[in-house]
């Protein structure tokens, strides 16, 4: 194995936690009183179907800060929320550049890049990983995914792109993503990537600790799968 290539939200960062707080720091002011980790949610819920408009070609490739905002402006109705005033409706898209790493996260990258080239391939685009690896002292060699492939998970083009950018064969490279990704560790397996699942039980209420198809390492968290790959 020459490098790891990481999921981001939910497996690298806190993504209810940080959408949550980021809601009420926005929404709260203006006189709403939500359940914010529900209203995290729901908007997360709207994450597969605006991919797939891009997936299926019904719109363009489009960065990601592009489909939050047209994920959040879908759910304000059902929260009975009104059209914000547009710097707080772009704010809050930017609530995704602005989450928490898992505990286990830093420590285990100080011992994985020992060996390790590591990139996150996600669909986020690139300057929502920069934000997010700068804010959590991540230190990643490259950043791919989403935004380099034109494309998102988990069409295959997402993970070869990342193999091709560290000129590796795709049996060379890990696909780190949590448990209940099961389509990611799908796309991955399917391009031909090794894979390992992270149990990431608290993601969300149901999240599951053990994936549900086979998977070359299955770890309790990123510190356990480090262990396992021997970083010392």
């Amino acid at each position: 194995m020459k490098a790891l290539l990481f999921d981001v939200f939910g497996t690298l960062v806190d993504w209810r936690s940080g959408v949550a707080r980021e809601a009420e720091a926005h929404l709260a002011p203006l006189g709403y009183k939500l359940d914010w980790r529900k209203f995290a949610e729901a908007w997360r819920m709207q994450y597969e179907p605006g991919m797939e408009e891009v997936r299926s070609g019904e719109i363009p490739f489009s960065k990601l800060d592009f489909i939050h905002r047209r994920m959040l402006e879908r759910i304000l109705p059902a929260f009975a929320v009104g059209k914000l005033p547009e710097s707080v409706a772009a704010s809050l898209t930017h609530a995704w550049h602005r989450l928490d790493a898992w505990p286990d996260v830093r420590q285990a990258f100080d011992k994985l890049r020992r060996n390790f080239l590591l990139a996150p391939v996600s669909n986020g685009n690139i300057s929502l990983m920069v934000d997010l690896a700068r804010r959590n002292d991540l230190r990643f060699d490259a950043i791919l995914g989403a935004e380099i492939a034109g494309d998102y998970k988990p069409k295959p083009r997402v993970y070869l792109s990342a193999a091709e950018a560290f000129d590796l064969k795709p049996e060379y490279c890990l696909m780190v993503s949590a448990a209940s990704h099961t389509g990611d560790i799908l796309g991955a397996k399917a391009a031909g990537l090794k894979v390992a699942s992270i149990a990431r039980p608290q993601e969300y209420p149901g999240a599951l600790a053990e994936p549900e198809v086979p998977v070359d390492l299955k770890a309790n968290d990123l510190i356990d799968l480090a262990a396992q790959l021997h970083t010392g």
